[in-house]
């Protein structure tokens, strides 16, 4: 018969527990140090997932893979995100956006013309120096990708991240892609010229023809930007608490920055797949890391002067009125919008920098020729802008929000001094 413990093994048993009791708020409290900052970082840590997944499996998520990415993850991943984007948006803020002109002209010349003609003269440089330890093909690639138009998804994420005008970046989104199926041929055409001349199109066996590659663009457009954006418009008018109650409940803004994930994912192992990385030196991949990094803040530096420029501030710093000249009123309606606020640069500032390596793949495996030798090569520059521009600019949106936020303080305070009839700050 099993005895029972005498009182003093009782009281022992009871101090254990009593001291293991006295440690485990520690020790919880450091376990939840811990699970907070892996949330915090989980786009990072899913990001870090997923190329390691990319690199040994890439024939899964590659394009014509096992889950044919580029349907399920080119189609659907992005129309998930623009069919949150259309369940958010109000109809009528998103026609006033489309009707922005001056936005329009601003991003589109940003996208395509100042940092394309930046790049190319930078790359240049680099080639008239170097001493052929980067590729020159690695240097035309750069060029490519900097003629691409903004990127499809990660634009409107970031810009709802950082709290700035993301109905404005849907509709440079849509409206940059549009147009760069014409107009990044033709800025390829442009600089692949002179000492160039090794890198232009017209010089390769390309099997896709021109008007295929429109067509596509345009069908990949309508089907995963146009078509779920109309949906979630349609959704959100008719069911308008039911749509605010879904957004809130099921965290869709998490969810978009998981298709964006994914949408990595498939651009990672198409060049896995297509043995982009390994096709080019470590010097050129190592100098690729860095120079986008740099070139992607340097771009993000000029977005901002360009969207909120000095000048227009200084000298058309007061509103007209009846004493103003007439030359002083029509200047400044004409440039002043150009001055935009805050929100509207945060759009600006992101879509100036970023490309797109949904359309790019497209574009250079159509201009190039999808099974042209260099193909990988050509690649590997648009593949890693792609995923070093999405972790430069989560860690930008912080800074972002805050710069967003501060206006709205002055803005209160300002409003809270002329109630109380004193002089507003400045």
């Amino acid at each position: 018969m099993d005895k029972p413990h005498p009182p003093e093994q009782a009281h022992s048993s009871h101090t254990v527990l009593d001291v293991s009791t006295a440690e485990d708020p520690g020790a919880y409290s450091r376990f939840r140090a811990v699970r907070s900052f892996l949330i915090a970082q989980w786009f990072f840590i899913g990001l870090a997932i997923f190329v390691v997944i990319a690199r040994f499996a890439p024939l899964f998520a590659k394009q014509g893979g096992l889950i044919r990415a580029e349907y399920t993850i080119g189609y659907g991943a992005v129309a998930i995100i623009f069919f949150i984007s259309g369940l958010t948006m109000g109809s009528r803020d998103l026609l006033k956006n489309f009707s922005n002109w001056r936005a329009h002209i601003t991003v589109l010349s940003l996208s395509f013309l100042i940092t394309s003609a930046i790049m190319f003269g930078i790359v240049s440089g680099i080639r008239a120096a170097h001493d052929g330890a980067i590729d020159d093909w690695v240097l035309v690639g750069i060029i490519i990708t900097h003629a691409c138009p903004t990127t499809v998804s990660s634009n409107v994420v970031m810009t709802k991240q950082a709290h700035g005008n993301d109905i404005l970046t849907l509709c440079e989104v849509f409206v940059g892609n549009i147009l760069g199926a014409f107009v990044t041929p033709a800025l390829i055409q442009m600089y692949m010229r002179g000492v160039w001349e090794f890198g232009n199109p017209s010089h390769q066996d390309t099997d896709v023809p021109i008007l295929d590659l429109y067509r596509s663009t345009m069908k990949q457009l309508g089907c995963s930007v146009f078509v779920p954006l109309f949906v979630g418009q349609v959704i959100q008018n008719i069911w308008p608490k039911q749509t605010k109650w879904v957004s809130s409940k099921f965290y869709l803004n998490k969810v978009g920055s998981f298709m964006l994930l994914l949408i990595m994912f498939q651009s990672f192992s198409t060049a896995f797949a297509q043995h982009a990385f390994t096709a080019v030196s470590h010097v050129s991949i190592i100098f690729l890391v860095f120079f986008n990094i740099g070139m992607y803040l340097f771009f993000t530096a000029i977005s901002y002067c360009y969207a909120r420029p000095w000048p227009i501030k200084y000298f058309l710093s007061t509103v007209p009125d009846e004493n103003s000249t007439k030359l002083y009123t029509y200047t400044y309606k004409i440039f002043r919008p150009f001055y935009y606020n805050r929100r509207d640069a945060v759009a600006v500032m992101l879509c100036g920098p970023a490309k797109t390596a949904a359309l790019g793949v497209s574009l250079v495996s159509s201009q190039y020729g999808a099974h042209n030798p260099r193909l990988g090569i050509l690649l590997v520059p648009l593949v890693l802008y792609q995923s070093e521009q999405v972790i430069t600019a989560q860690v930008l949106v912080n800074f972002m929000r805050k710069w967003v936020h501060a206006e709205d303080a002055v803005a209160k305070d300002h409003e809270s001094a002329l109630g109380r009839g004193t002089e507003p700050p400045r």
